[in-house]
């Protein structure tokens, strides 16, 4: 099953969707197989990493703009060349292993929509796979 999400997003930065990813995997009825999350913008990402301390989210979006900061020299026309870089460095999509009807997530994860580049209205998918 195909479920879609629209979130409004802050100028940078994580917002947690681990509890939509649920709620899809639990209305899809699935107990065993797969669930993928999908963001189809180009200055966004997908990722998991640890829910616990909301530093986590903060310390990545730092370390982010330090590695890849807005250069004066980038062509890009937009002037957004560096949410383009951070949002490809994390990748679109994560892929979860569906057990007992939850995603199997360690202790301390949770699933992520980046920001690179709002405040936006931005849509992401998950698929939910049988198997």
């Amino acid at each position: 099953m195909l479920f879609d999400f629209t979130l409004s997003t802050p100028a940078e930065g994580l917002v947690d969707i681990t509890p939509e990813v649920c709620e899809a995997i639990s209305e899809s009825g699935v107990n065993e197989g797969t669930c993928i999350v999908f963001c189809t913008h180009t200055t966004a990402a997908i990722t998991i990493t640890e829910n616990a301390d909301p530093d986590v989210k903060t310390d990545l979006v730092l370390g982010l703009d330090r590695s890849f900061p807005d250069l004066d020299s980038f062509r890009h026309a937009e002037g957004n060349s560096d949410a383009h870089i951070k949002s490809s460095t994390i990748g679109p999509s994560e892929t979860l292993i569906v057990h007992a009807g939850r995603p199997l997530l360690g202790t301390w994860q949770g699933l992520y929509f980046c920001e690179f580049d709002g405040p936006r209205t931005r849509k992401f998918y998950v698929k939910v796979v049988a198997g």
